[in-house]
């Protein structure tokens, strides 16, 4: 039941084991550049020609699903603001909105596509979103069942060229040019010294209000703040240049700011004792007019637990670029995204709050606020895990609750969130919690084979979402980053490092998590994902210090066994960090006495979380051997070592709980949709918490 993925694009290149289409776009005779949806990266929808009307060979008709989608290839020779203009039909009565995405980030979400009134009637949705210099990628994502309008093509405008100039080539006072990091525009970069006041200074011709955008990169995790003085006058004190996930990644700050007639000189100078970024170059595009942006619409609640309320809404645009927006409940501002979504935490059990937002462009202007929307949060949860344990941490080698007693934490795996993202939803979430009574579900978000690299706005949005759905329902959430192949860990670092940075900054208010940082390193040594985990775990304690970390373990996390080593390595050079665990994964019918009394001896030196087990063989398939799987649990049970089973899902493999096409519309409820792997273990998860307040 993978997702099925078109690329019928000419010519193709293989980029680091992933074909992708490359789109040779086709001018219009005006301004726009035209890319023809059919020539697209196209995942779970079909190019057809039965509607007439539409320009090129043909459209695109979306399957009826969620996460359906088309991605074009878009290239472009400057940074800066650019108009898109999506044609489109929908010959039904109802919405069938798209969330667009530029490069990752969501730069439209939920936008609307109505009825057109038939099939052969065509229409234009148009927003505005910045573009890097060079190729970008822009999505357009169903976030209905219905999937996605047909989709005919993207136009893209974009704004006035700006006049560049290079870094390299500006005055640098205590820095260096370097070209160690791929990327770079020109023969290469500065390097700013590591000092207060170190700048690079750039002479520049204009005249008026002027767009100045600063392409940099940040490897850290630390924000590299520069004081940027136009003509010996600071305009934007304190400028934020925050890390960009890795020194070859690069992004754009912009700001506006008035020029003087000929030239004048820009100065972009380090207020910390880390210095500046890498700075690439700066390019100047037309100013504003001072116009503000256009008010946010289609603000909605998304979801609530008895302490927080989450929101979303329809991106705004500008002139010069949103940089940000203002959540408002009255008069007090009580959040500030840089993207369409934000979570009120904070707030009491069973009370309505209104809020409404408005934007911010990079000249300062603010728009109207949009209409205004009400959220009550949920009655305060008694008698479930987390009512209960509360915030969790390790206490030597145990997990231990908030009355600092041990605790063993049992429930279920989501199958891959690509595939399977219809067995979790309200009804089942709620027979987990209810009928099932599980303490815990591992979110289960792939990395490769369609999933999160694919779209990495859609899946940490969908994250987000069902961690909101787990917490309100008492439930903890382990966060699962599950790479798998390639097995080393350090392949998605920077990858890591951008989730998790928003995940912990969106929930660290939340008890009730647990963040998974590699799924089953594999192929590698335990030097190398302990690496990883040193790097990895400060970003997240960055911003969340009180949630356990779960570390991964090398040889698919089974401690080295499957590779002939023993858990002697990770006791003898543990990660160098607090509040962690070790991770073990074991498949009854494949993994026997060897495995068993390795998880036995780990658990007594270290702390042990068995983040995934089946009772049939590692493929996830096969027979169960419930005996020796019950004698895992036995052990599990005398250690108080939390466990998960994989997994929650109608997959056709005896290791999914539910039978074939059981999903999404259910029932859940008690042993009739259920495989016998399915009966087994919910038998298990039924039996009573022992849960110690004293």
């Amino acid at each position: 039941m993978r997702s099925r993925t078109l690329r019928v694009s000419l010519p193709v290149a293989a980029v680091a084991g992933v074909v992708v289409g490359l789109i040779a776009p086709t001018p219009t005779a005006a301004a726009p550049t035209r890319y023809e949806a059919e020539s697209a990266t196209i995942s779970q929808g079909v190019v057809e020609s039965n509607h007439a009307g539409f320009s090129g060979t043909g459209f695109v008709n979306y399957d009826n699903l969620t996460g359906s989608f088309v991605e074009f290839s878009v290239s472009t020779t400057q940074a800066g603001p650019a108009t898109l203009t999506f044609r489109y039909a929908n010959g039904t009565t109802a919405d069938r909105p798209l969330t667009v995405t530029v490069n990752g980030s969501t730069a439209a979400a939920s936008l609307s596509f109505p009825g057109t009134g038939a099939w052969t009637a065509w229409q234009s949705r148009t927003i505005t979103a910045n573009l890097n210099a060079g190729s970008n990628t822009v999505r357009a994502a169903a976030t209905t069942a219905n999937g996605g309008p047909n989709l005919d093509y993207l136009d893209v405008d974009v704004a006035a060229p700006a006049a560049e100039y290079q870094a390299e080539s500006a005055t640098i006072t205590q820095g260096v040019v370097e070209s160690n990091h791929a990327g770079f525009t020109g023969t290469g970069f500065v390097n700013y010294d590591n000092v207060v006041g170190s700048s690079v200074q750039f002479t520049v011709s204009g005249s008026g209000p002027a767009t100045l955008i600063f392409r940099y990169a940040n490897g850290t995790t630390t924000d590299r703040p520069m004081s940027i003085a136009v003509n010996g006058t600071v305009v934007a004190p304190g400028l934020s240049f925050p890390g960009t996930g890795a020194w070859t990644t690069w992004q754009t700050r912009v700001i506006t700011a008035n020029l003087n007639a000929g030239s004048n000189t820009i100065r972009a100078t380090a207020t910390t004792a880390n210095g500046g970024p890498n700075l690439d170059k700066i390019d100047i595009g037309p100013g504003d007019e001072g116009q503000p942006p256009t008010v946010p619409t289609n603000l909605t609640v998304t979801g609530t637990t008895s302490s927080s309320i989450s929101l979303s809404w329809t991106a705004s645009t500008d002139d010069v670029g949103v940089v940000g927006y203002r959540v408002y409940e009255g008069s007090a501002v009580v959040a500030s995204p840089a993207g369409t979504s934000a979570t009120i935490g904070g707030l009491a059990p069973s009370t309505s709050h209104t809020y409404a937002v408005s934007a911010l462009d990079a000249a300062g202007n603010e728009s109207a606020r949009s209409a205004p929307v009400t959220g009550t949060t949920r009655p305060a949860a008694t008698g479930t895990p987390v009512a209960i344990n509360g915030q969790l941490h390790v206490c030597g080698t145990k997990l231990c609750n908030q009355h600092n007693q041990p605790i063993q934490l049992r429930g279920m795996s989501t199958h891959g969130l690509q595939w399977y993202r219809q067995c979790v939803n309200n009804a089942s979430l709620d027979a987990l919690a209810t009928n099932w009574t599980a303490d815990v579900l591992r979110i289960s978000m792939y990395i490769q084979e369609d999933g999160y690299e694919t779209n990495p706005r859609f899946f940490t949005d969908l994250v987000h979402q069902i961690i909101e759905q787990v917490t309100a329902r008492g439930m903890y959430a382990i966060v699962d980053w599950h790479m798998l192949d390639p097995g080393d860990p350090n392949f998605n670092l920077s990858r890591a490092r951008t989730f998790f940075t928003e995940i912990a900054q969106r929930h660290n208010g939340k008890n009730n998590l647990l963040y998974e940082i590699a799924n089953e390193p594999n192929g590698v040594t335990w030097s190398t994902v302990r690496s990883y985990a040193e790097q990895l775990i400060p970003v997240i304690r960055q911003n969340d210090p009180d949630t356990p970390i779960l570390v991964g373990t090398r040889a698919w996390s089974s401690l080295g066994v499957s590779d002939g080593a023993s858990e002697t390595e990770v006791i003898n050079n543990p990660v160098r960090a607090g509040n962690i665990m070790y991770t073990f994964h074991f498949y009854a019918a494949s993994h026997g006495t060897e495995y068993l009394n390795t998880l036995s001896r780990a658990a007594d030196r270290i702390p042990m979380f068995v983040t995934e087990f089946g009772t049939q063989t590692a493929s996830g398939d096969g027979g169960n051997n419930f005996t020796r799987a019950q004698q895992y649990l036995d052990l599990m049970a005398s250690k108080k070592i939390s466990w998960v089973n994989w997994n929650y899902s109608d997959d056709f493999r005896s290791g999914a709980v539910f039978r074939e096409g059981t999903c999404p519309n259910g029932p859940y409820t008690g042993t009739g949709p259920l495989k016998p792997a399915g009966v087994w273990v919910r038998d298990r998860i039924n039996t009573p918490d022992n849960f110690p307040t004293g």
